[in-house]
Parts: structure tokens; C-alpha cells; sequence
């Protein structure tokens, strides 16, 4: 078990008056946000920028992760004008760069993949400006499913390995490990112009040589952007922290992922996986951009 709330892990959260009407938009347009549903510590600071990571086909999630506070149940029926409502509330927010994720889906055929590409469709009919990432669920490997998805042509593709191999059976169950990494590949070998993306949660047991070996397994799936951030238990029920990782840590872990060839590394305590996403997208697409070609 962890041991007393590091001083490195405490910091002050500047409010602005954008928060409640983010807050206020959202509800309007009867939209979740994993924000809200997974507890994100970095809530308010979003919400204070205008910003947020909107999380499609509803609010319960069929699967049980321990480490994550999202609602787990029997999910209504798909939202078939999710999709411009989201659309809608990014035009509204001003967003340049729009992150979709969702809950896991296993009760549809599909995943809820064709629920990712119409909202994927609707914010390049209302923002055509904009730049779109996905993060999404593992689809239960249906192949059919992520290349739907794909061939939308998000510019940013995020799947999160979340752990280690040898922690799947406590922290995700109902998930596969190689699997995740399989997904990654696919979707960089369906076209390579997308950015694949993943993300690690760590003070949860694991070791620095088995994060090094997830990274490892990640650069051998071509991907291009990583983040990693501490573990916190979101409410009761869920697995304890194990250990709060130090700021060195985390420097190391950004050092040897340049070294591996990630294009972007975003690592620290309340780094999550769409936090800030443009401001890791935006320099990994200009590093793209400046690649010869051919």
C-alpha cells in the first residue's frame, strides 16, 4: 500500500467562470464526458479551458475495470443523434482539436464503432477545421469493427494498453493484453498517416523494467504517442494504490521513450490520456508533417 500523499502530487486549481458553463453546456445537450464519469482529477482545470473529452454511447459500461469509477450495467439503446449533439457542443466550445471516447460495448455487434465514425462525420461537417481523436474500447478484437473506425481517418487513433501484462488479470480482467497491442497494429497498417496513440496508469504495482517492456512492445507496433500518468483510486471498491511514482520517475520514463522513437511522451502525476491531447498531438503532427516522403 501506498504510504502518505506526497507533497510532489498536491496542487492548486485555478477556477474561471467557463467551468459551470461547460458544465451547464453538456448537461444541455444531455452529453457524458469520461470527465465527469471516470472521476477525472483534472475536471475542473478542462472545464476551465473549454474543453473536455466526450465520452459517446451513453454512460454504463458493460465491463468492470477495477481501476475505473465509469458506471458498470446494462446500457440503454444507441443514441442515434448522439453524434451532432456532440458535434454541436464542440462547435459551441470553440475546439480545434475534439477527443470522442466511449464506454465499452460488448452487447453490440459492432462495438459501437459505427457510433465513432457518424460522430467522427458530424464534427467534420460542423467543424471541418478541427482535427478528431479517438479513444476507444478493444471492440473485443473484431477486426471489421476497428477498420471502421479507422477508415474514418481520425488524426489521432488512442487505444489504452492501461498496465502491464502481468497485473491484466487484477486491474483488466475482462481485457487482453496482445489483443490491445494487435488493435494498435492494424490500425497503423490500415494507413499510416493516422498518429496511434496509448497510454499507462502506474503506481499500481508494476516494476520500470516491465513499463520499459510495454513501451518496448508499443515502438514495435509503430506507435507514435504515449502517455503516463499515477494511478489514483477514484472511490471505493477499487484497487489500492500501490505506490505514488516520483517525478523522476517520470523523467525517466520520457527520456527513454524519445530514445525508443515515440514522437511524443507526456508523462507525470495527472497525466491521463486525453489530457491536453492538441498539445500532444500538435507537435507529434508537425514532426509528421516534416518527414520526406516517398
Amino acid at each position: 500500500m501506498a504510504g502518505q500523499f506526497p507533497e510532489w502530487m498536491r496542487r492548486k486549481v485555478t477556477y474561471t467562470a467557463d467551468l459551470p458553463r461547460t458544465r451547464e453546456l453538456l448537461k444541455d445537450l444531455s452529453l457524458h464526458t469520461v470527465c465527469q464519469g471516470a472521476r477525472c482529477p483534472n475536471l475542473s482545470e478542462c472545464f476551465s479551458r473549454r474543453t473536455a473529452t466526450f465520452m459517446i454511447l451513453g454512460g454504463t459500461c458493460t465491463r468492470g475495470c477495477r481501476f475505473c469509477a465509469v458506471q458498470k450495467g446494462v446500457p440503454g439503446a444507441v443514441d442515434e443523434g448522439e453524434p451532432a449533439r456532440v458535434a454541436e457542443a464542440a462547435y459551441r466550445m470553440g475546439l480545434k482539436h475534439v477527443v470522442i471516447t466511449s464506454v465499452t460495448r460488448d452487447d453490440l455487434p459492432d462495438g459501437g464503432a459505427n457510433q465513432f465514425v457518424q460522430t467522427i462525420r458530424a464534427i467534420r461537417h460542423r467543424l471541418p477545421q478541427a482535427t478528431v481523436e479517438v479513444l476507444t474500447p478493444d471492440f473485443g478484437g473484431n477486426k471489421e469493427a476497428i477498420l471502421h473506425v479507422a477508415r474514418a481517418r481520425p488524426e489521432v487513433y488512442n487505444h489504452n494498453v492501461e498496465t502491464v501484462p502481468r497485473l491484466y488479470p487484477e486491474v483488466r480482467p475482462q481485457a487482453n493484453y496482445r489483443r490491445s497491442l494487435e488493435l494498435l497494429k492494424l490500425v497503423k497498417e490500415t494507413d499510416p498517416r493516422i498518429l496511434t496513440k496509448s497510454g499507462l496508469m502506474v503506481g499500481l504495482g508494476e516494476t520500470r523494467e516491465e513499463v520499459l517492456g510495454v513501451m518496448e512492445d508499443l515502438r514495435k507496433v509503430h506507435c507514435n504517442l504515449l502517455t503516463i500518468g499515477q494511478y489514483l483510486k477514484p472511490g471505493d471498491g477499487h484497487l489500492a494504490v500501490k505506490e505514488y511514482v516520483t517525478p523522476d520517475t517520470y523523467t525517466f520514463y520520457c527520456r527513454e521513450g524519445r530514445n525508443m522513437g515515440f514522437q511524443q511522451v507526456a508523462a507525470g502525476p495527472y497525466v491521463r490520456s486525453s489530457y491536453r491531447a492538441e498539445d500532444v498531438f500538435e507537435p507529434a503532427e508537425t514532426k509528421e508533417k516534416e518527414k520526406p516522403q516517398g
